[in-house]
């Protein structure tokens, strides 16, 4: 008997922000690979019964290949277990889940894919920011400013880049690194104009937010903010929580009654009264 695998979205941070089912299936898993910058407190949401495994790839820095990270699913699964492949914000935008779902058919191996909410768009809720307006950006983009080797892929990257530009939508740049320069460079070179408005957020959605408001002119001069960072580019910055006009940071209330990570007892009263999973093992009634 074959196990199952899901690819399942913890989301951006906070707790909260766990869809019903990613912790229904978290609290009936038997074994569960999560990436690195999954929050503690989620992980918490685990049974004891159930193996964890941190397969976390974090700053470039591999603890483990994804090729070991593709057996892994395949083994275990194949034995018998309910596998949670765990991944933060949602598994499908640049978490590499393509190569996990081509493993998982390649082995013959059942799967179920669980969206999360995107790092973006917790982020872009947390920081107040529309990511589309009628007035100011009517596309968005979402793009990685990891480069692939070689010439001819920077080139295709700047390229790209350049379409992005000219459409006027809103950029959201997933792992930004800390080289803010050679993106201001990339993105002046794509055309952008200097005074377009930019933010870069740190660890959104938990009680250690940070929020830098900038200008692409600017970017340069960004802070060493803590990972996981996004950057949006684009008019609609300026409609961001008004706190960033004044101090170039926002912090969200870290008061007991909006501490930004709810611990996993608030979760108790829904866990006892929700409907327990049916096992793959089980019936349908």
């Amino acid at each position: 008997m074959k196990g199952k695998v899901y690819l399942v979205g913890a989301g951006p941070g906070d707790p909260e922000l766990l869809t019903l089912k990613a912790l229904r299936l978290l609290q009936s898993a038997e074994l569960v690979l999560h990436d690195d910058l999954v929050a503690p407190e989620i992980l918490q949401l685990i049974p004891s019964s159930a193996q964890i495994h941190n397969v976390g790839k974090r700053c470039g820095k591999k603890k483990i290949l994804q090729g070991e990270i593709n057996d892994l699913m395949v083994a275990f699964a194949a034995s018998g277990l309910r596998v949670v492949r765990l991944k933060g914000g949602d598994p499908l935008i640049f978490g590499r889940a393509g190569e996990e779902i081509e493993t998982l058919r390649r082995n013959n191996i059942p799967f179920e894919i669980v969206p999360g909410v995107s790092s973006a768009m917790g982020a872009a809720a947390a920081a107040q920011i529309p990511l589309t307006h009628r007035r100011a950006s009517s596309a968005l983009v979402f793009v990685t400013a990891h480069k692939a080797a070689g010439k001819d892929a920077a080139e295709k990257n700047t390229s790209d880049w350049s379409k992005f530009v000219a459409s006027g939508a809103t950029l959201v740049i997933y792992m930004p690194g800390q080289n803010y320069s050679d993106i201001a460079k990339r993105l002046t070179t794509a055309g952008l104009a200097g005074e377009t408005p930019c933010a870069v957020i740190s660890r959104a959605t938990t009680r250690h937010q940070r929020t830098h408001r900038t200008t692409v002119l600017d970017l340069h001069r960004t802070p060493q903010l803590a990972a996981p960072t996004l950057l949006v580019v684009g008019e609609v910055v300026q409609l961001a929580d008004p706190a960033a006009l004044v101090e170039g940071f926002v912090m969200p209330d870290a008061s007991e009654a909006n501490d930004g990570l709810r611990p996993p007892a608030l979760f108790t009263t829904f866990s006892s009264q929700a409907p327990r999973l049916r096992t793959d093992k089980e019936p349908i009634a």
